[in-house]
């Protein structure tokens, strides 16, 4: 069983930066590919950003390419995501998410979630 948390959510203004974070339990983090998704409110979870296992490949949602980066360190069995340029429609719960395939955009193929952060953009 693998444990997420994820840390770094706040209030901020349209233009600013925040970097999420995810801790997991699991040492053996490096053998699952990862994954960010969000949900505002009233709308369906939708994938945000993949990083496979080793960290070579990233996928990321059409609105936020450019703006967010993904990344992980496996020697400290935490991913990042690095979002800057934030606008208000970025705003939603964020969650980290686990997956045993190398790596995934569906949140179906995901097998241990965390349990969100909030981040909030005023315009």
């Amino acid at each position: 069983q693998v444990q997420l948390v994820e840390s770094g959510g706040g209030l901020v203004q349209a233009g600013d930066s925040l970097r999420l974070s995810c801790t997991a339990s699991e040492q053996t983090f490096s053998n699952y590919g990862m994954g960010w998704f969000r949900q505002a409110p009233g709308k369906e979870r939708e994938f945000v950003a993949a990083i496979e296992r080793d960290g070579y490949f990233r996928y990321y949602q059409d609105s936020v390419k450019g703006r967010f980066t993904i990344s992980r360190l496996n020697a400290k069995n935490t991913l990042y995501l690095q979002m800057n340029s934030l606008k208000p429609e970025d705003t939603a719960v964020y969650y980290c998410a686990a997956t045993r395939l190398m790596v995934s955009t569906k949140s179906a193929e995901y097998n241990y979630w965390g349990q969100g952060t909030q981040v909030t953009v005023s315009s």
